[in-house]
């Protein structure tokens, strides 16, 4: 916002301002001030970077399902004085990202009454166990972990949506207490001008120079404003109330907003004819490419994508191809062999299949499904929130033309104003007249005033419609 030469009905604001501020040592809170207390401090925000921290904790649990695995197993039985068998077997199984085990192990048997196809002594064997249909390309071991990381994103995608919907209360709560302040700067400066103004009727009245009832009329006109007064401090209290539901400490405590704590009062000087708006297709590119609920139906997308691969699984085969070279004794290292399935070798195929695939083709299916109507919900917001940006758009176009008329009628309500106060002092006007060009250019002034305060909390509007608020 450009800071502009101040116009007659600004600086007259302006003087009024300053003789609200004048009586204590205030401190200026500003819009972006507020917005940094609020992002550091408030629960909400401090919630959002926990979910992060949960997404995260999420991923490391994902990972376990590719950590190592050590066991060991150890039986054996003796009965009747007679050793049926004594077997201990360590292994080590290394899941891979491409579904492929790798397995290392060795084995101890000794007994009287062992199975046949066992080998007795002390053996190794490393291999693999490979998936040749079903489980190849993704299983749930892979699936978690690729769900996990899209979550992650997603967990920083709805921080900026929480961020994004929490500021715009806050920035109405801080633009309502804003307003209010100002509010209370012109009935105190009106209120200061007709105290004074009552003196000098007095005075004149004392002289014989005005009718008694000029007091009468000034005092009614005070009256009218001290009113006003006591109803502008009780918004303005109000307003610093809800202003402070914002407001926490570092240690997770309510902040209340002390009373040398003012709003900023840069937009007051601000002129809006040359105020330029935002341009409303950059808005546009915005919104489509990086607008946080738009961006969290897309990893929606992304993680149910990645549910349906997996349900496709379903519709294969298990085939799973298995594979050990064995060695005597714990060195599988040492051992010696020829080709692999030329000596001291162990390998199996296990093959298997539903022969409806029911619950495959069910599953499958209803991922898809899934899938499709995210999209429709997708598509939904998408105009939801063009539709949304476009109308704050328009409110934000007519507050800014309105201003420059209401700033064009305050000047000429003021005019009106100091010239009827000169007249009356000169004896060619009443008391009356000069109180109804007052009214009018206070009710002016507060408009102006309220429109102004309008198109800052529009343009907030505009920028949360669009998800920039973080």
């Amino acid at each position: 916002m450009k800071s502009l030469k101040y116009s007659t009905f600004i600086i007259a604001l302006f003087i009024a301002t300053i003789n609200l501020n004048g009586q204590t040592t205030n401190e200026i809170l500003t819009q972006s001030q507020f917005i940094d207390i609020i992002l550091k401090y408030h629960p909400v925000s401090k919630q959002a970077d926990i979910n992060i921290e949960k997404a995260k904790a999420d991923i490391l649990i994902a990972r376990g399902g590719f950590d190592p695995l050590l066991t060991a197993t150890t039986t054996q039985k003796t009965f009747d004085g007679t050793e049926y068998y004594n077997y201990v077997q360590p292994e080590l199984r290394i899941p891979t990202w491409y579904g492929i085990e790798v397995v290392a192990g060795a084995e101890y048997l000794k007994g009287n009454r062992t199975n046949a196809e066992e080998t007795l002594g002390k053996t190794s064997y490393a291999g693999l166990v490979v998936p040749l249909a079903k489980n190849l390309i993704i299983d749930k071991r892979r699936a978690m972990l690729q769900t996990a990381k899209v979550f992650r994103n997603l967990s920083e995608v709805e921080k900026r949506s929480t961020l994004n919907n929490l500021l715009i209360d806050a920035l109405q709560s801080y633009w309502d207490w804003a307003y209010q302040y100002q509010q209370l700067a012109i009935i105190n400066n009106v209120v200061t001008v007709n105290e004074k103004r009552i003196a000098l009727v007095k005075t004149s009245v004392n002289f014989g120079d005005k009718p008694a009832l000029d007091s009468i009329e000034a005092i009614s006109q005070l009256q009218t404003f001290q009113y006003l007064q006591n109803e502008a401090m009780l918004l303005l209290q109000n307003a610093k109330i809800e202003l402070s539901a914002f407001l926490w400490k570092d240690d997770v405590e309510i902040n209340s907003l002390p009373d040398n704590i003012i709003p900023e009062n840069n937009w007051l000087k601000e002129s809006f004819a040359l105020e330029p708006l935002p341009v409303l297709e950059e808005i546009m590119n915005q919104v489509r490419k990086a607008h946080p609920d738009i961006q969290q139906y897309e990893f929606l997308l992304k993680a149910m994508g990645i549910d349906k691969k997996l349900k496709f699984q379903e519709l294969l085969p298990k085939l799973d191809f298995k594979y050990n070279q064995l060695g005597k004794g714990y060195n599988i290292l040492n051992a010696k062999s020829g080709a692999l399935f030329e000596n001291n070798f162990q390998y199996g195929i296990s093959f298997g299949i539903p022969l409806r695939l029911s619950k495959g083709r069910g599953e499958f299916r209803k991922a898809d499904l899934k899938i499709t109507e995210t999209a429709l919900k997708r598509d939904l917001k998408i105009v939801e929130i063009e539709n949304k940006v476009k109308m704050y758009f328009n409110k934000l176009s007519t507050l800014l033309s309105q201003s420059v008329l209401l700033e064009k009628a305050y000047q000429n309500f003021l005019f009106l104003q100091r010239g009827e106060e000169l007249k009356f002092f000169n004896g060619e006007s009443s008391l009356f007249l000069v109180n109804s060009r007052e009214n009018k250019s206070l009710e002016a002034l507060q408009k102006l005033i309220k429109t102004k305060a309008d198109y800052y909390k529009t343009y907030n509007y505009l920028q949360w419609a669009a998800g920039l608020l973080n």
